[in-house]
């Protein structure tokens, strides 16, 4: 089994490149993780305040649990990934995403790189490097039509927690890369290296 890591700011292409590495492998042989869904869910919590939560910072990321399912994964079992409704800021109660062990795990988040423990687990660390004005208006698009967000709000978060993030965590995090993408889906050359290194190493 090989696990790959993709990481990279809010708006940068990780999803992309790893739709773009699936389409070249084929679907049956990757699992696709989004650390997205692993957000800490905070029920106890108004929803004023979950609203308020730093989403940016990799402690709202619940790790342990996402490290717990690769680990199941690695061990040929399967695993059920929570999935999270930005629109209320919680864990949806009735919804699960059924991760099955397969040949190549690609798991893709902000903090994929940032935290230690994780990056253990990775066999191929990937940073999708791409322009900062690039990056913000795909985010601006991404919340307007799909979380439903207006544009003062997401301005806001961006000048208060998104860039100040990046900054201190994310940008750091570019250091353990084994391959740096820049501009995300766009660079074939780059997805057609990484298809070609996970191929390799799956034949080896």
């Amino acid at each position: 089994m090989l696990i790959i890591g993709i990481a990279g700011g809010t708006g940068s292409g990780k999803t992309s490149v790893a739709r773009s590495v699936i389409e070249r492998l084929g679907q049956d042989k990757v699992t696709f993780i989004s650390q997205d869904n692993y957000y800490k869910d905070n029920p106890q919590l108004p929803f004023e305040e979950r609203e308020a939560l730093n989403y940016d910072h990799p402690l709202v990321f619940d790790n342990e649990l996402l490290i717990e399912h690769l680990k199941l994964l690695c061990s040929g079992h399967s695993a059920y990934a929570p999935v999270y409704n930005f629109t209320i800021h919680a864990r949806s109660k009735n919804e699960k995403i059924e991760l099955l062990p397969n040949n190549i795990i690609i798991v893709e988040g902000l903090h994929v790189l940032s935290d230690e423990n994780l990056r253990e687990m990775l066999d191929i660390k990937v940073f999708v490097d791409t322009d900062p004005d690039v990056r913000v208006l795909r985010r601006v698009i991404r919340d307007m039509e799909e979380r439903g967000r207006t544009i003062q709000s997401i301005y806001k978060q961006y000048l208060t927690s998104v860039k100040p993030m990046h900054e201190a965590f994310i940008e750091p995090s570019k250091k353990y890369a084994d391959l740096i993408i820049p501009e995300g889906g766009q660079n074939e050359v780059g997805i057609q290296l990484l298809s070609v290194l996970t191929e390799k190493h799956l034949n080896q």
